[in-house]
């Protein structure tokens, strides 16, 4: 199936997400996203290219980094720049992590870019207000909410598979979270 072509599934038409990246795309895919999830991950194509995935991420990602200017802090830039790398390296870790937790737990075999490209839409769209203080009690569960519909909808995963994976990969990342503390308050002090 071709990338720059719409495709009709569950009686809605997807928008396009072509193999590159455009602003017109970005607005797309967070009105896609925020008006049907379900139709719109079901829309994305069988052979997806990471680019549209990842550019809306650095463009989320950025908007959430230069959010932060709205609140003090002693070292803006640095502090931008912190939340920035987090944002992005964070939506990779947690990929990449479900991926494997997929491939060992269920044996099911996603592309990556495809597998991927559900985490990164997702948190686009939750980045945007992510950075308002206290809303991570809202847009977290959220994420994990649109990861799930994505990985059903887009990886052919059913619903407790789903959840699995969301929680093996999640599980894992507190454990190492948990885990490097006692190392970085060593260097820390």
């Amino acid at each position: 199936m071709a990338l720059d072509t719409c495709q009709q599934r569950e009686g809605g038409i997807e928008p396009e997400i072509a193999g590159k990246f455009s602003f017109a795309l970005y607005f797309r895919v967070l009105m896609g996203i925020l008006s049907s999830p379900r139709r719109f991950f079901s829309g994305l194509p069988d052979s997806g290219a990471m680019a549209p995935a990842m550019g809306c991420l650095l463009v989320s990602s950025l908007f959430y980094a230069c959010a932060a200017f709205t609140q003090p802090h002693e070292q803006p830039l640095l502090t931008a720049a912190i939340l920035f790398l987090n944002a992005v390296g964070m939506c990779f870790i947690s990929a990449f992590l479900g991926f494997a937790a997929m491939i060992m737990t269920l044996g099911k075999r996603v592309a990556f870019p495809r597998f991927f490209s559900v985490y990164a839409f997702s948190s686009s769209v939750t980045l945007l207000a992510a950075w308002i203080p206290l809303f991570l009690w809202i847009t977290e569960p959220w994420k994990w909410v649109l990861i799930a519909v994505g990985l059903v909808k887009c990886c052919a995963l059913r619903w407790f598979q789903a959840i699995i994976v969301m929680g093996i990969s999640i599980f894992v990342m507190v454990l190492f979270f948990w885990s490097i503390g006692p190392v970085i308050g060593y260097f820390k002090g």
